[in-house]
């Protein structure tokens, strides 16, 4: 039976692949993106009856009363800068977008009685002091600093939540996204796999920030995917929060090797400053996503980078 679902931040990387599979399975969806990052190209190919695009801001009060937003099933909840490099350039609207355009969305699902996913982040653990980092862990952050716009947003978005569960029944589940790539992160987007690669490609230097000791953990975006749809269609995680991402951990300097190594690069390893308030560890605890999804990733990280080196290849 075909659902009529609501996807914010449609043009950007997980909102595009998102929409793409809800559509092939005939699914009604209504895209929404005001491209402050996604971009156009994520969405150029769709040519679906089945797809609606509405160039909006979430933060809109005119949005609860669009015509196209009535009977709503289920309301994904993506958008936002994600990479430090776009929120800390756009840092109030990423505050915006997370506050502001989660309670927008909240009410919409209110409404009309839908289920919602909102995808927080890892980054709401800040510089954790204990690993893995499980959902019952508060977390080590910093309210004062370029890191901040985005870890606190999200965290505020994660009351918003609660509270829209726990006072009015709202049936909201929150994903907490570990690092996500693939063959379709842009190349220019910031993030260190796509750094890394096109460094690797073009032979120029592979910055590693710091000593190269900080790790992180990576998860494909097709293992995502999944796990944020298992996630809504999953009644018993309702009002829950649950990480999603890949248990594997990897120090900075060892990702950099590899992509080195899989490129078949020449490129020289150079490191520079470790920025503000990065993170020195980070490695999900998902044993909550086992029990009560069963959800697991499978794709690995050697499989994951070679997709992903050969799309860049191509598109150089």
């Amino acid at each position: 039976m075909s659902k009529r679902i609501v996807v914010t931040g449609a043009a950007g990387f997980l909102g595009s692949h998102l929409v793409k599979e809800l559509i092939s399975e005939g699914n009604r969806v209504i895209g929404i993106d005001n491209f402050l990052t996604g971009k156009a190209g994520n969405l150029a190919q769709i040519n679906n009856k089945h797809f609606i695009f509405l160039n909006l801001d979430v933060c809109s009060g005119d949005l609860q009363d669009h015509p196209l937003l009535n009977a709503v099933d289920e309301i994904y909840h993506l958008a936002s800068p994600a990479s430090p490099k776009s929120y800390q350039a756009n840092p109030i609207k990423t505050v915006m977008v997370n506050t502001l355009g989660t309670e927008n969305m909240l009410k919409l699902a209110k409404k009309h009685d839908a289920k919602v996913v909102y995808t927080s982040t890892s980054e709401v653990y800040g510089d954790p002091k204990e690993t893995p980092q499980t959902e019952t862990y508060r977390g080590n952050v910093n309210t004062w600093g370029p890191r901040a716009c985005y870890d606190e947003s999200k965290r505020l978005g994660e009351v918003l939540c609660y509270l829209y569960n726990t006072l009015y029944g709202v049936k909201v589940k929150v994903a907490r996204i570990f690092n996500t790539y693939s063959a379709g992160l842009a190349n220019d987007d910031g993030r260190v796999i796509s750094n890394f690669v096109t460094e690797a490609l073009t032979g120029k230097d592979i910055t590693v920030h710091g000593d190269g000791t900080q790790t992180r953990s990576f998860c494909y975006v097709s293992d995502t995917i999944r796990g944020l749809r298992q996630l809504m269609e999953t009644d018993e995680a309702t009002g829950q929060i649950i990480n999603i991402g890949s248990p594997d951990e990897i120090t900075i300097l060892d990702l950099a090797k590899k992509i080195k190594s899989l490129t078949n690069s020449r490129s020289k390893i150079a490191f520079q400053p470790l920025p503000l308030d990065d993170p020195l560890t980070r490695r999900p605890d998902i044993t909550k996503a086992g029990v009560i999804l069963n959800w697991s990733p499978t794709v690995s990280l050697e499989k994951g980078l070679k997709a992903t080196i050969q799309a860049y290849q191509n598109k150089l």
